[in-house]
């Protein structure tokens, strides 16, 4: 990772929990993106998974990636990157779904190989343990 970046989520307000989890998932989302058989964006896959968390350091609630949406589009993140932020939690929520938990009422579903390359690296992991698949 760049130390920049990690700057950028130090400055943010993220524990060293929370930095150490992004690094694991970013990590991880990148070793998935060298998997795939077609094009994908690894440096925005590496963004994605770095900064995916940086909501965190408003809430730790489910409300955290509408929270670090609204924090990177406050630092001049592309759209792109805001998207991974944004649509990372509990592997994509319908509108529905995210009305019900008190979100505001619009899909947060990965839709881009890169958004759910970041969304599924996540998953695979609690803290920066990596979970089995059993």
């Amino acid at each position: 990772m760049h130390d920049t970046e990690v700057e950028v989520l130090i400055v943010a307000g993220c524990s060293p929990e929370i930095i150490a989890h992004c690094v694991a998932v970013s990590t991880m989302a990148l070793s998935i993106a060298d998997r795939v058989r077609f094009p994908i964006d690894c440096n925005l896959v590496r963004r994605g998974g770095l900064f995916h968390d940086i909501g965190r350091s408003r809430t730790q609630g489910i409300g955290h990636a509408i929270a670090g949406a609204e924090l990177a589009k406050n630092l001049g993140f592309p759209d792109a990157l805001i998207h991974i932020i944004e649509r990372h939690i509990g592997a994509g929520i319908t509108a529905g779904e995210a009305e019900r938990l008190g979100l505001p009422k619009k899909d947060y579903l990965p839709l881009t190989a890169e958004e759910k390359i970041v969304s599924y690296a996540d998953n695979l992991h609690s803290g920066v343990r990596v979970m089995l698949f059993s």
